[in-house]
């Protein structure tokens, strides 16, 4: 043993060795030959020896083990199979069973209750062109800015490690306003904004930009949710992505492509009874659904719908 813990050790402990084989042995008191002592009198002054440089030895390997070990910010993910609303259009008094509600990063969070802050982190708000640096807008080959069709939002061009590093730098600063305000998690829209790109855009530039905003927002201590885009889920630990809020996951027949990455941690808004039905009939014992009007109104507005299974 003592031989493999020498070997285990390394090349260090030869200098000890060799004082201990020098050190002077009283002979007047030695029954047996120095021959015969001689392993034992090398032994057991070595093991006094090396007494203070294992200590060492020990405390600084548990001093590096430490120190290495990435420091990771403690999240809390949302409750599973728990009611649902979905209030980005406006917030309003949730209903008494709903323990998730998700809100705009303007609104307060909803007391007592589980809260994500929506952010619209790959597209600019309708009218905000402005609030944004110019090359930050995507444009295409006649310079023209290439704007998503169905909500009139121009996508940010995440195609350089500059432009998103950039990018990530103001929606940053929307979550470090989430986390102040209390929320526990983050929506960060538009994952799928090359989809609508003109092919200027790819998986990969989506995938390094959420990357940013996920490791910031774990800094934060917030859970952080991938949106959609289901073609990506798999990749759900690489992105350092905890939940998933899908919209229409019953209506198209993909909640199935959320709930196994992502464990059943899947809040799903549908927009049509039909949708509603679909995810209830297969999904309502595993996930969060709850059916809302398209334009996500505040209750009391004309046009609310908020329905669940």
């Amino acid at each position: 043993m003592v031989g493999g813990a020498w070997q285990r050790l390394g090349v260090w402990w030869w200098p000890l060795l060799a004082l201990s084989a020098v050190t002077p042995v009283d002979r007047t008191t030695a029954p047996l030959p120095v021959c015969k002592r001689l392993p034992n009198i090398i032994i057991g002054d070595f093991m006094r020896r090396l007494s203070v440089p294992l200590t060492a030895l020990v405390l600084a390997a548990t001093t590096l083990l430490i120190t290495a070990e990435p420091s990771k910010a403690a999240v809390t993910l949302p409750p599973s199979r728990a009611g649902l609303d979905y209030q980005i259009g406006g917030a309003y008094p949730p209903a008494s069973n709903v323990e998730i509600v998700i809100r705009d990063r303007e609104a307060a969070p909803a007391a007592g209750k589980y809260n994500v802050c929506y952010v619209n982190a790959f597209q600019v708000q309708e009218g905000h062109d402005g609030d944004w640096q110019s090359d930050l807008l995507l444009r295409d080959a006649n310079g023209n800015k290439v704007v998503d069709p169905d909500w009139k939002e121009t996508l940010l061009d995440l195609r350089t490690a500059d432009k998103r590093t950039r990018a990530a730098a103001k929606v940053k600063a929307w979550i470090d306003t989430c986390a102040a305000k209390g929320y526990q998690a983050v929506e960060p829209d538009n994952f799928d904004s090359y989809s609508r790109s003109k092919n200027l855009l790819t998986t990969t530039h989506a995938q390094e930009y959420v990357k940013l905003l996920s490791a910031y927002a774990h800094s934060k201590n917030l859970a952080i949710a991938q949106k959609n885009t289901p073609e990506l889920a798999a990749n759900r630990v690489a992105n350092g992505l905890d939940f998933a809020v899908v919209e229409e996951c019953g209506e198209w027949e993909e909640c199935g492509d959320y709930a196994g990455p992502f464990g059943n941690r899947v809040l799903d808004v549908e927009y049509t009874d039909s949708g509603r039905k679909a995810a209830c009939e297969e999904w309502s014992d595993r996930i969060s659904i709850v059916q809302r009007d398209l334009y996500v109104l505040p209750a009391g507005t004309s046009g609310h719908v908020r329905k669940t299974c």
